[in-house]
């Protein structure tokens, strides 16, 4: 089958689709998209489960990591005022896990960025598609409506008009039947009135999902920023409730940040299935959905040398229909004209009415091929199968830095504000939260520091 326009799977299309997959009894499947069954469905859920595996396990190391703090540590001698010996390669540690989840946090605005700009191309096509179907609508049902008219009006006056010379009311009743058959002929092109599925529904719904989808990643990457700039404030002022509230949002992101990967990742292999061969998945569901012929359906999708064009017989009957009228109208207006001069006026409007019909008709037969429609499925699958998956490989690869980073601020957390020094009661008073004096007493020459109301200098 001929590929779009443009359109080429990836060399990510091709790697993620040679990915091995199992259902839940752990047989393999076939890679093929095939949503509708069973099998397949199980393999992209055993996907996404993956992620949840790797949630429980990291859940299950910070627990261990940090019951092995809390009641594993060696008591601390009496009277020692000196941090333990690692405590500012812990916090440093922490900080580094926070400045790589903001960098993860640039990939994943990038990433949807990317996602909802492959999403808008599919919506874009689709309307475009949308719009190039109802013009061939409106074009047939302009055309027909005018050729009824010039039935029911001119050439009726016209066939009166000639009533006394026989051979030119055949004429006129051999134009009528002609232009009945073109009308015919003509709503036969037509071939997407009726039809219950419509691309600008589809769009519309494309547009409705792919929304909320942004605005919730959108939500979710603010948070993480959110949870690393006040996990670095509270490190930084070495606040106890702030890192503790932090380490709590931290606790709920890398959930979040879990089950976004796990989405992301069943999400990725099921496009790069679809998106290896999407030709015959489109056809069969293009078909159901429509009622449509196959060889309508194929010559738009695959628009190559070895589809024709299913209405090339119809427009070339039409075409040669319409060439007819036109000799026999020329004829009449030769010939009745002399002898009856009321029927020039007729004859003049049915002149000006085909040559109306023949414009629409030569827009109709640029309408009618395949190449406007085939470019909009390319520009489909384009944003479908390569912004939009580039989009989502750098939200999967957001969503691991995410998990990653976090996980180790989990960890690294509780041991830096274990070593924050205790609040000083009297810094209040004394307008510092330095436990210490900002110069040694021997340096002091000056005068004792003044007394001020509410604070009592405490007797050494």
């Amino acid at each position: 089958m001929g590929a779009p326009p443009g359109y080429r799977p990836s060399a990510w299309v091709h790697l993620l689709h040679q990915l091995p997959r199992a259902d839940f009894q752990l047989r393999p499947v076939p890679s093929g998209f095939a949503p509708q069954e069973q099998e397949y469905q199980q393999a992209l859920l055993l996907v996404a489960a993956l992620a949840g595996l790797g949630l429980g396990l990291s859940l299950i190391f910070i627990a261990v990591y940090l019951i092995r703090f809390c009641c594993c540590r060696p008591p601390e001698p009496p009277g020692a005022k000196s941090p333990p010996p690692g405590g500012g390669c812990v916090t440093w540690s922490c900080i580094a896990a926070l400045l790589v989840g903001c960098a993860g946090i640039g990939i994943g605005f990038y990433g949807n960025s990317e996602t909802s700009d492959g999403v808008s191309q599919l919506s874009s096509a689709l309307l475009h598609a949308n719009h190039t179907l109802s013009a061939i609508d409106h074009l047939v049902s302009e055309t027909v409506e005018r050729l009824g008219e010039a039935v029911r009006t001119e050439l009726t006056t016209l066939e009166e008009v000639l009533a006394q010379r026989t051979e030119l009311v055949a004429a006129a009743r051999g134009a009528r039947r002609q232009a009945e058959a073109v009308a015919q002929r003509l709503q036969e092109l037509a071939f997407w009135r009726g039809v219950p599925l419509s691309p600008l529904q589809v769009a519309e719904d494309v547009s409705f999902v792919e929304e909320y989808r942004w605005l919730a990643y959108v939500l979710l990457l603010l948070l993480e920023l959110l949870v690393c700039l006040f996990t670095l404030l509270g490190l930084a002022k070495q606040s106890k409730w702030l890192v503790i509230v932090m380490t709590v949002m931290s606790l709920l992101v890398l959930v979040l940040s879990w089950g976004s990967m796990g989405l992301e990742a069943a999400t990725a292999v099921g496009l790069s299935d679809f998106c290896s061969s999407p030709d015959t998945y489109i056809l069969n569901l293009t078909q159901e959905e429509t009622g449509l012929s196959s060889d309508v359906l194929s010559y738009y999708f695959l628009c190559n040398q070895a589809v024709s064009n299913p209405f090339q017989q119809r427009l070339t009957l039409s075409q040669r229909a319409l060439a007819n009228i036109h000799s026999q109208l020329q004829g009449l207006e030769r010939e009745a004209v002399p002898q009856f001069p009321s029927a020039q006026k007729p004859l003049l409007s049915l002149e000006e009415t085909l040559n109306a019909t023949e414009g629409d008709f030569h827009q109709l037969v640029a309408l009618l091929h395949c190449r406007g429609l085939h470019k909009d499925y390319g520009a489909a699958l384009r944003g479908l199968c390569e912004d939009a998956l580039e989009g989502l490989l750098f939200l999967l690869l957001f969503s691991l830095l995410s998990a990653g980073a976090l996980a180790t601020a989990l960890c690294s957390l509780p041991r830096a504000w274990a070593l924050f020094p205790p609040r000083n009661p009297s810094a209040s008073c004394s307008g510092s939260h330095l436990s210490e004096p900002l110069f040694p007493a021997r340096l002091e020459t000056g005068p004792p520091p003044r007394s001020f109301p509410g604070c009592r200098r405490r007797p050494h």
